[in-house]
């Protein structure tokens, strides 16, 4: 009588230990940001959730990726800045980050300014990067300090259009 007691309380308490493990592994969920490094030591880490669209409506979006700084500028001349956008593929997982690079260097034309023009803050941008639209990982940009990272979700238009032969 005793063991049979001692069975049941046994068989319970397997029966709630295994009842309690479905719920154990959702507890245990993990974010795609885990599979990417943090910034190294003079970098940040740029994060772009995108919106979630359908997967057949995804191919319709591009992301434009654009590293910038902001420099003092004169108004009059065309600024542009010497960073690039490199893919990185992240070893074992299959997964691209993108790392800024390039000195950082401010180039610009070289008009006259008139005397007395005051000089303003602006944001000026390097070379873009043009990547597919997936919302399903996060897109993860690593930079030096100082720089910023912008983007633009392209569409492609509502009409398509017939090539002429010639």
């Amino acid at each position: 009588m005793i063991k049979t007691i001692h069975v049941t309380i046994i068989a319970i308490f397997y029966l709630l230990l295994f009842a309690c493990i479905p719920g154990l592994s959702l507890a245990a969920t993990h974010s795609p940001l885990d599979a990417f490094p943090l910034a190294e030591q003079g970098q940040v880490r740029h994060v772009i959730l995108l919106s979630e669209f359908l997967r057949a409506e995804e191919g319709n979006f591009k992301v434009e990726l654009i590293p910038g700084l902001r420099v003092k500028t004169d108004g009059v001349n065309v600024f542009h800045v010497g960073l690039f956008l490199n893919p990185v593929s992240l070893r074992g997982w299959g997964y691209t980050y993108y790392q800024v690079g390039g000195k950082g260097l401010v180039s610009r034309t070289k008009m006259a300014v008139p005397t007395g023009d005051a000089t303003v803050e602006s944001l000026v941008f390097g070379g873009s990067l043009m990547i597919r639209y997936n919302s399903r990982l996060p897109i993860v940009i690593y930079s030096p300090k100082g720089v910023e990272v912008h983007y633009r979700i392209w569409s492609v238009g509502k009409e398509l259009k017939v090539a002429k032969e010639g």
